[in-house]
Order: C-alpha cells, then structure tokens, then sequence
C-alpha cells in the first residue's frame, strides 16, 4: 500500500491535481429526505472515485545516505479500500453506529486512515492531546467512558495497567506489537477479507467524535461533535479559503489534516513533535515544503514565529507556498511580516478564529491586519478576527458568569461596546459530554426546550443554540469581532475592568519584548494588576541593571497610556507557560499564582 521514494522530479506529486470534486453530501445509499445520510468519511469515497491515483498522504521516513528524505505515500484509491477494509473488521469486531473508542495514534498514515475508517464505521472517536500530561489525560479519558482504545503498544499496556479506569473498553485495537493483552492488532484488522463492508447510515445529528479543550481556562472538556458540524466544516474552510482538488497541504496541527482528503487536497505529514510546535525544526518544515511544492500550509503562530525567523536569517524562500493558516491565539504582526517575504510573491496567510466548540468562526487577512487593524491593535484596540464565515451569526452580551438559559434573557450591546461573544452555525457545537456541568454556562437555548432549556446541547447542531466563545470584545462599523481578551482573564480592580490583549499590546510594542500578560493578584473586584513579561532570548537581561532598565522602560510604556496607567507592577519571566496544543495561549492562571508569590515574597 505504501513505499519509500524521493519524490522531487517524481510524477506521483503532479499526480495529485485532479479534477474538482463536487461537493456532496457523502451519502452511499437513498435516505429519506428529512434524514439525509451525512458522514464526513464518505467524502473520502468521492474523492477516490474522482482522482484515484492522486495522494492522498505522505509520512516522512528517515535521509537516505545521500542526506535526501525519505517518504511513504498512499493514494487516495489506497486510502479509500484501506478505510473500508478497517471499518469492515472494527464493525465485524462489534463496533456499532455510537460505540466510544478513544485514538491514541502518531501523526501518519495509520492516524489519518484510522479516523476515515471510525467515521464510516459509525463510531465516535474521542481525541486526545497526549502532550496535557498522564494526570489529565486519563481523567478525561475516564469521564468519556469509553468502550475500546485504537492506539500504539505503550498506551495499550497504560490502559491495561488502569484497567480499573475503563471498565467498558473492551474493544481495543493495538496499533504496533501486541505484548500481554488479548485484541486485534491494526495489521490483523487489514489482513481481513470475510468482513463486508457497509457504511454507517449516520445523518447530521449523529455523533462523530468527542473532542477535548485545551484547558486553558479550566479543566479540559470533552466537545461533541457531530457529523452535520464536521460536514459543514469541509464545507465552510473550502469555500473561504478557495481551497481547490489537488493542492498539497502541510500540516502544523493534525487535526487540521483530517479533512484534506474529502476535499482532494495532499497531506503531507511534517517531520516535528506535534505537541511542542515551538520546539519543532524550521529545517523538518522547509524540507517537506521544498521536497512536496507544498501551497498551503497550516501553523500556531509559534510554530510560524520559529519557521519565519529561521527563514528570514537564512533568506529562506518558499515560492509554491501561497496561503498559510494560522490559529490557536493571536498571531502578533511581526510573525505575519515574516511570512509574507517568505512565501509565494501572490501568497496570503489567514487567521482563521474559533474555539474547540465552534471553529471556524471569523477570518482575516494578513494584507487587512499589516494594512490597517495592527496599528489600531498596538494602541490597545484590541485583535481584529475579522469577518465571520457566512454560516455564522454573532453578537456580543453584556457580560455575565452566570448561566443564561434562554436568548431572551441577553442584553446585547451596541457596535463599539465590549461585551462577551456569542456564536451560532452549523459548526457550533451543541454540548459537552464531560464536565457536563458546564453546559448552562456556555450554551444558550434559542428557544424554549422539553427541560427548559437546561440541555440546549440535545439537538440536532446548530438548531437553536449559541455558543458563549468566553471571548470579550466589540463589533465594529464594519461588523468585524475585535478580540481584547479571555472572560475568565479580564483583572476587575477597584478602578475598572482591564481586558488582557488591550493592555498587553502596549507592552509588547517594546522591541526586547517577546510577549507578555496581565493577570490579577487576589480577589475580584478588588484585584492587583500585574505584566509579566517574556522577552526575547537575544534581549534577556544578563545584569541587574539591564533588569532594571528594562523594567523602567516598560513602567513608562504603561504609565504613558490611559488603558494602563493603573498598573504599577511588572515582572520578568523567562518562558511563560502555554497550553500544549498549540504553545500560543497563555496559562494566565498559573502566572497569577506565580505573581502572587512573587509580590508576597518582594513585600516588606
């Protein structure tokens, strides 16, 4: 199915610029019109039936002996057969349409051949970011409750040592060697040839998969997603971004790889760690998009920081890259500048921006934010997102921390006004199925329900509910969302509000700053406003005069602006802590306990 080759000058790359795919709803078979068959994996299907020997995906292998990478392909035919071949042995294993089987997979062909084949089997695929820590992990592994694991030998023997924290899974695939637990491995799985296979007659309101937060603002959750959400997901990307069969992808994020093949597009695996993007080599990323002629490609801004800083050192160009995406947090200005000079002369680089319950939501353009909103951004204006996708309605609400149960019990606010976001489409999530407690407080019932309201989430997507994105910000003239912070991270002092992404771009306008954030010591309304900042590697303060001059400067910055004149505290961090996704959002609340102890300790 798949092999080693070099693939410059090789036909196989070319291969992949098929025909355009029509859009479809993915259905094999009649349904009846209320209930249309809807199952993202099928989409795969149409598309190996439009261009089969295109590929589909590509792994990285180690250099040859003459220091060229080496890679393993798969085309979409293959993908396709081998998608059916494993949903056919999974169903035949016992999995049924609903049945919860948890991922745990490397990045790769197995991976991406692994959620086509869960999705055309009806299973919902729970997906996890190994890089949250055992701790956190197996608890949100155990609130899912799942009824099998599909995963390497090392999560197998974990799983089988807490075997007591699954009692359900008992349908477990092992993906590798399988050493003292009973199961099919995944290479058994393919060797099947008595197992017949027929899609899932799944539909929009089916689950797909249960995907967790990165808990950045709280402990993770686990998102529901289903089908209907990630069908208009294709659907919604594609069409924004003009994203056309045939282009060659590489991937910063895989879940961001997931859903290239359903729209004919090559994936092409990067050689990083994809749970430290800030730590991955800018060389691995160059060599794949050389050796591919890779057009799109998708980075958190610190995966991007670290790639366009080595290419503007090395006068690194990337002449077929022509839109790059980003998301995860804010890209700062400075990032975009050094992508633009690096890719294609015609290229653009998007930030699409969203949330794990609600993605995508808004979009904007390099060209507007260096053009025009970055000025604005640097006197404390805020984050211009964008434009929303056209499937989305916005509003911004005061803000509130309690549960708002029903739309009419909002008071939304006039263009201009910093409020709270609220969002609703048929890529809105509709509930959490872990930590379920928190469904009041961040699902809003459009209308009144059989409960009142107090489980919007148990309806079909986007039928009816609004999504609090945990965002403050305004709507401007133009109905564009300007992003000044997280809710849970706004500082209430006892002389106003200050909203964290306004008053942090005051501070990190200082060329030795790398970023910074303001976090409040002690208790609302009553908290003490703190910048901790973060410079550059280049720019830390070797002496305690340099700390002290730093200090100063930065004193003078906040005093000088009316958004921050109030904060007369800041310190110096070496590497602020940062979620595990995408290494961009910062752990504000840790920093406030690590403010708090410094202060205690520097008080007389």
């Amino acid at each position: 199915m798949a092999d080693k080759f070099v693939p410059k000058d090789s036909a196989a790359a070319s291969s992949t610029r098929g025909e355009h795919a029509a859009h479809q709803g993915a259905a094999t078979a009649a349904a009846p019109a209320a209930d249309p068959i809807v199952n993202v994996g099928m989409r795969l299907s149409e598309t190996a039936r439009r261009d089969p020997d295109g590929v589909a995906v590509v792994e990285p292998l180690g250099h040859d002996r003459q220091g060229q990478r080496q890679y393993r392909q798969v085309s979409f035919a293959e993908l396709d057969a081998d998608t059916d071949r494993i949903a056919a042995a999974l169903q035949a294993m016992g999995v049924r349409p609903g049945t919860r089987l948890v991922l745990l997979v490397r990045p790769g062909i197995d991976f991406i051949a692994l959620v086509f084949a869960l999705f055309k089997s009806g299973a919902v695929t729970i997906l996890i970011d190994p890089g949250m820590g055992r701790s956190n992990l197996v608890k949100c592994l155990q609130d899912a409750q799942p009824e099998g694991f599909v995963a390497i030998s090392m999560a197998q023997a974990i799983r089988c040592v807490l075997r007591h924290r699954f009692p359900q899974a008992k349908l477990n695939v092992t993906v590798g060697r399988r050493w003292f637990w009973s199961g099919p491995t995944l290479s058994a799985l393919r060797r099947r040839s008595d197992a017949a296979f027929s899609g899932a007659t799944t539909t929009a309101a089916d689950p797909a998969a249960i995907i967790f937060t990165t808990g950045s603002t709280g402990p993770p959750k686990g998102v529901l997603y289903r089908h209907g959400n990630f069908d208009r997901q294709v659907d919604e990307i594609r069409d924004a971004y003009e994203i056309q069969p045939g282009e060659i992808d590489l991937p910063g994020f895989p879940l961001f790889a997931l859903f290239n093949a359903a729209m004919g597009v090559t994936t092409v695996i990067p050689d990083m760690d994809f749970t430290r993007p800030a730590q991955a080599d800018p060389r691995n990323i160059i060599e794949a998009a050389r050796d591919w002629e890779v057009t799109q490609a998708f980075g958190s801004p610190a995966l991007l920081n670290t790639v366009g800083r080595y290419c503007e050192t090395h006068d690194v160009k990337l002449p077929t890259l022509r839109r790059v995406l980003s998301a995860g947090a804010p890209v700062p200005p400075h990032v975009l500048r050094r992508m633009r000079s690096a890719i294609s002369a015609d290229g653009e680089i998007h930030t699409p921006y969203g949330a794990t319950e609600a993605l995508p939501v808004a979009t904007i353009s390099a060209t507007e934010v260096l053009n025009e909103t970055s000025a604005r951004s640097e006197s404390g204006a805020g984050t211009c997102v964008g434009h929303r996708f056209p499937g989305i309605r916005w509003k911004v609400i005061r803000i509130r921390d309690d549960a708002i149960m029903r739309l009419d019990d909002i008071e939304e606010l006039k263009t201009g006004e910093i409020g709270e976001l609220i969002v609703s489409g048929r890529v809105v999530t509709g509930e959490y199925v872990t930590r379920c407690e928190a469904n009041p407080l961040h699902k809003i019932s459009d209308r009144a329900t059989a409960d009142g309201g107090a489980n919007p989430g148990h309806r079909s997507a986007g039928d009816d509910v609004w999504h609090r994105m945990g965002d403050v910000g305004y709507l401007d003239e133009q109905d564009r969302f300007w992003f000044c912070g997280r809710k849970a991270h706004r500082v209430e002092t006892e002389a106003g509000t200050l909203y964290t992404i306004r008053c942090e771009a005051i501070v990190n306008c200082h060329p030795h700053v790398y970023r910074s954030a303001v976090v409040g010591v002690g208790k609302a309304p009553r908290q003490t406003p703190v910048v901790v900042v973060e410079t550059w590697p280049e720019h830390r303060p070797a002496t305690d005069a340099d700390r002290e001059a730093l200090v100063g400067a930065i004193h003078q910055r906040l005093a000088g602006n009316a958004l921050t004149r109030t904060i007369e505290h800041v310190l110096l961090h070496d590497a602020l802590p940062v979620d595990i996704r995408h290494n961009a959002k910062i752990f504000r609340e840790k920093l406030a306990v690590w403010a708090a102890r410094q202060l205690a300790d520097s008080s007389p």
